[in-house]
């Protein structure tokens, strides 16, 4: 009888549900036990996964490392997606291997090169990938001349730290003065040059900020599939449009995007994202982990979380291709179970749960389903 492959995922993104549905959906119709820790004791993964710990606070990188060690050999992990303190993890890869856990991670090298954007770009930019005009601030006075350098070309600024995940941090500068006109409707990500000027001189800490252009749509994240070779197993772009997805394989974005993966060896699950400058496509970010929205893949028919994995193991995919794109679509949000526990301040008759303590390990995902198929067919309505 084959053994379940272990997998586990430290503190990661809501998301990645979703990466370990098509775990366990994999075509091979192989047994994925998925092990989740985090910070949050709410955290969708948690409940999703088989077994699941919080994470202890606290832990430098390297206490961190260790922790990840044990974890490895108490669960008997085989293959381990790292997001949380993924560069001194990578750093002990041999000490992993020899637990006889697989990292599903770039080289500690190629997650050094993008951690901090300005060496990434001045990387990516030496192998020829095109890359917006930038500048590193640190005061006010290098903002004002980023921002007024950018004006005079054309361009309305925006700034992000140089280092970072995602969208955190990213601000679109403007000339208008605070008003009204900013409290109403949403929140949104313009602010009024002055009141970023006053903030840092203000600060007792210098900050480490890049100035750009604001960068146009479409943008596009193509997801990699990388070897341990530096070749390229997959190559697929998700565009985004406004509320607009979908999908493309056209070489403006899969070319560049397959250069940054192999010269940098980007092994394992990589993501390139690009925008629009002026006429042409640049880089905008590299992230060295799986994306957020890998899963939406499903839609070309391909299962790319089953594929890292089989790869991680040393059963090499081969090069693999999409066997049809999928329509385009939007992202809407939906419920998802989380683990049992009564908050203080719910009223006994409004209590979700028993008040008992959570359990220590959730419930597998096929509990749930029945329990919300069971649901589905009290109200009269289709179960999920």
């Amino acid at each position: 009888m084959v053994s379940p492959v272990r997998v586990w995922l430290n503190r990661t993104y809501a998301e990645n549900v979703f990466f370990m549905d098509q775990l366990r959906r994999n075509p091979a119709d192989r047994a994925v036990e998925i092990h989740a820790t985090h910070g949050d004791p709410d955290s969708p993964v948690l409940a999703a996964a088989d077994t699941a710990e919080l994470e202890p606070e606290g832990l430098s990188p390297a206490g961190y490392v260790e922790y990840a060690l044990d974890q490895c050999a108490r669960r008997g992990i085989d293959v381990f997606v790292p997001r949380l303190h993924q560069s001194a993890i990578v750093a002990h890869r041999a000490e992993f291997e020899a637990a006889g856990t697989a990292l599903l991670a770039p080289p500690p090298e190629a997650v050094a090169v993008f951690q901090d954007k300005v060496v990434a770009y001045e990387a990516v930019r030496a192998i020829g990938v095109p890359v917006p005009p930038w500048w590193r601030v640190r005061t006010a006075g290098e903002l004002v001349r980023a921002v007024e350098e950018l004006e005079d070309l054309g361009h309305r600024a925006c700034f992000k730290p140089a280092s970072g995940a995602g969208g955190v941090g990213f601000r679109m500068v403007t000339r208008d003065p605070f008003s009204l006109a900013h409290l109403n409707g949403f929140p949104s990500p313009s602010v009024p040059l002055p009141l970023v000027v006053e903030a840092l001189r203000a600060a007792e800490e210098p900050v480490d900020w890049l100035v750009m252009p604001r960068l146009e749509q479409p943008e596009v994240s193509v997801d990699c599939l990388t070897g341990p070779d530096d070749r390229v197993r997959l190559a697929v772009g998700r565009t985004k449009n406004g509320r607009r997805r979908g999908f493309t394989l056209h070489e403006r974005w899969l070319t560049p995007a397959r250069r940054i993966a192999e010269a940098f060896g980007l092994h394992h699950l990589s993501n390139v994202q690009f925008r629009m400058y002026e006429d042409r496509p640049v880089l905008m970010d590299v992230n060295t982990r799986p994306a957020g929205g890998l899963h939406q893949l499903a839609l070309c028919g391909i299962n790319v979380p089953w594929a890292a994995v089989r790869l991680a193991l040393g059963d090499d995919p081969g090069e693999l291709e999409p066997p049809f794109l999928g329509q385009d679509y939007t992202v809407v949000s939906g419920p998802r179970p989380l683990r049992p526990v009564t908050l203080p301040q719910q009223r006994p008759d409004l209590a979700t749960a028993p008040a008992t303590p959570a359990p220590a390990t959730p419930a597998p995902l096929a509990a749930q389903a029945a329990q919300a198929a069971q649901a589905a067919a009290t109200l009269g309505t289709p179960a999920p």
